[in-house]
């Protein structure tokens, strides 16, 4: 069974200017923020451990099924 809510897990596709922070082929979480998204942005927790926004262009959302997302916030 799919999730059929807003992605909440997207990989990285390009960490470009930020390779401290991102890791291009990861999973990150990301946290709802409608004022980040209506400027293009999505909100991740990052390398840091802190939640900060990223340009949407730099992740591929992903829709994850309910029990494989159930682990995955459970590990994060």
């Amino acid at each position: 069974m799919v999730n059929n809510e807003s992605p909440s897990f997207a990989v990285c596709i390009s960490n470009e200017g930020y390779p401290a922070s991102l890791e291009v082929g990861k999973l990150y979480q990301i946290l709802p923020d409608s004022s980040a998204e209506a400027h293009g942005y999505i909100r991740v927790i990052d390398e840091s451990g802190e939640d900060y926004g990223y340009s949407q262009d730099r992740f591929f959302p992903l829709q994850i099924p309910g029990a494989l997302q159930d682990v995955l916030l459970k590990v994060a």
